[in-house]
């Protein structure tokens, strides 16, 4: 404290009694977060004793990693130490997201050995925005559903619901997932071969079609064709004519033979298991082989 009985401290004054380096009470002052009351004779700064309650808060703040900016606007009362806390929270929380994300793509990329080029490309496309991972999506289920989706809008929400976001806490397997249904969903060639197969389960729809109706036809086709190889019967057997009957009715042939092979194609079944990845849900079965019992017995006998 000066001896001119003003009870003002020097900036050395007010160093020793908060125990700050000079240099840092400067650098704060010369930001604006902690202004001296007022000037010497000799031009040095002055500061009374709300000026080291006002330190204190600064070096909370500070330890608390908010920026000057911040922490000028709080001491000012340009804002509050609650909304500044909550901004922060947020920034906070989007660096945590960040760093988990670096952390499973370095998980994968030791996993896997991956060279530098693939490290590159995985990082690229795992630390994209949540937003530009959402147009990837929005424009793969665009182009695949484009006029289509009047006809069955049921089955255009499951593709939305399959077609999964990378979580905020993402395992390096789902990192890995991501990068591959990231890189098929920007496939042209998927694409069109996508769009074929959901061409193909909508034809012939309309309102009155049960909700459902693709999902309940590869349950009935996986229950008739299990017990069917149970009971050893092959799919170019007479025996298996019955089976077709049986799942199929007066459907024409040819047509469902077509939708099958397109559906059940090595890239649509990977979608499926990429997306399960993602979601952290376990493998689900994909019933290759009773769907290929199904092709090849339309195939030995397509006319039913």
């Amino acid at each position: 404290m000066i001896d001119d009985g003003t009870g003002l401290l020097t900036i050395g004054q007010l160093s020793r009694s908060t125990g700050l380096p000079v240099r840092t009470i400067r650098y704060w002052s010369d930001a604006g977060a902690l202004p001296p009351v007022t000037r010497s004779e000799g031009g040095y700064r002055l500061y009374d004793a709300a000026s080291v309650a006002r330190l204190e808060l600064i070096r909370t703040l500070r330890e608390l990693g908010l920026g000057l900016e911040h922490v000028r606007r709080v001491v000012a009362g340009e804002t509050t130490v609650a909304e500044v806390a909550a901004t922060h929270v947020a920034a906070l929380d989007a660096q945590i997201r960040a760093l988990k994300v670096t952390r499973a793509v370095l998980s994968t990329v030791a996993r896997r050995g991956s060279t530098a080029e693939e490290m590159t490309l995985m990082n690229k496309l795992a630390r994209l925005s949540a937003a530009e991972r959402r147009r990837i999506i929005e424009d793969f289920v665009d182009e695949v559903f484009a006029g289509l989706d009047a006809a069955d809008p049921a089955f255009r929400n499951r593709m939305w619901h399959n077609a999964v976001d990378l979580p905020d806490d993402p395992t390096s397997e789902q990192v890995d997932a991501w990068v591959e249904l990231a890189e098929l969903m920007r496939d042209p060639e998927f694409r069109a071969r996508m769009r074929k197969a959901i061409e193909f389960n909508v034809r012939g729809r309309g309102p009155d079609t049960p909700e459902g109706d693709s999902r309940w036809f590869a349950k009935r086709l996986v229950e008739l064709v299990g017990r069917a190889r149970e009971q050893g019967i092959d799919p170019d057997a007479p025996e298996a004519a019955a089976v077709l009957d049986e799942l199929l009715g007066d459907q024409d042939r040819t047509e469902v033979l077509e939708r099958l092979e397109v559906a059940s194609w090595t890239e649509a079944v990977r979608y499926r298991e990429l997306a399960a990845i993602i979601r952290g849900q376990g493998p689900r079965p994909a019933h290759t082989e009773e769907f290929g019992w199904v092709v090849a017995a339309l195939r030995a006998q397509p006319g039913g």
